[in-house]
């Protein structure tokens, strides 16, 4: 059960928007969500929150992620995972990437710097005491800043199901192309009411952690912010499930049926 890796993958799927020139949030915005086990038993909670801030003499969002597992989860196997993501606020291009996170005792902390001009990652792994260089693709996003650049870039209005995109992305040390699947439109219940949905199909690496390839699903609002508010995952063993539970900072109204 990686808490972790829902909030990871939560931060990424999530995010989608019409592509215009209005942005889809803006500092100040935050989500909180509640993550159970197999239906039922509460796993974990996670939060998500926009800053403005200033790095290396530029205007950037500074975006905070953090996940930890609560109740009866917390005492066989601990969870506290903090992720960020220093991005450029008109490129949507990541600067900075921290990866700070325990799981059950399995610890990492790294820091990533991106050279766009140059096509380099300068990984900084504080916990080992190793710094490393690798190239990366052109336009690549973090785990993180790829949720925000999706959401004012990737057009919603005219997609149909079935409908793919695909986004170069750098993890840890590593490029990859993440991939994902428009399954359609879809009304659903929430914390809040009834919300019209955009519904998508991540592909994942099967194995160890998801049954297979397609084991993901979420929805997000079909509105202007996009806000994530559901994911299921079927993992190797059981099934997780994160609902957004609360936020604040919208920068548009949320499009809620009661």
């Amino acid at each position: 059960m990686k808490n972790t890796i829902l909030l990871s993958l939560a931060f990424l799927f999530i995010l989608f928007s019409n592509a215009q020139d209005q942005s889809a949030f803006e500092a100040g915005e935050w989500f909180k969500f509640k993550m159970s086990y197999s239906g039922w038993m509460k796993a974990g909670e996670a939060t998500l929150q926009v800053k403005e801030d200033v790095f290396n003499g530029k205007s950037v969002y500074h975006v905070i992620g953090n996940g930890v597992t609560v109740g009866a989860v917390k005492w066989f196997f601990k969870v506290e995972d903090r992720y960020e993501s220093y991005f450029d606020k008109h490129t949507g291009l990541p600067y900075k990437f921290v990866r700070d996170i325990d799981e059950g005792g399995h610890t990492k902390n790294l820091e990533i710097h991106f050279d766009h001009n140059l096509g380099k990652a300068h990984v900084n792994n504080l916990k080992r005491k190793k710094k490393t260089t690798t190239h990366i693709e052109p336009n690549v996003q973090d785990m993180v800043s790829a949720f925000y650049y999706l959401r004012n870039h990737y057009d919603t209005v005219s997609i149909k199901s079935g409908d793919e995109v695909s986004l170069n992305m750098f993890f840890d040390y590593e490029n990859f192309k993440f991939k994902l699947k428009f399954l359609g439109r879809e009304t659903i219940k929430t914390n809040f009411g009834k919300v019209k949905c955009l519904k998508f199909r991540p592909y994942v690496m099967a194995g160890r952690v998801f049954k297979e390839e397609e084991s993901l699903t979420l929805w997000v609002s079909a509105d202007e912010n996009k806000i994530p508010l559901k994911v299921k995952a079927d993992l190797a063993v059981g099934s997780l499930r994160a609902d957004l539970i609360a936020f604040k900072g919208l920068k548009h109204p949320f499009n809620i049926k009661f």
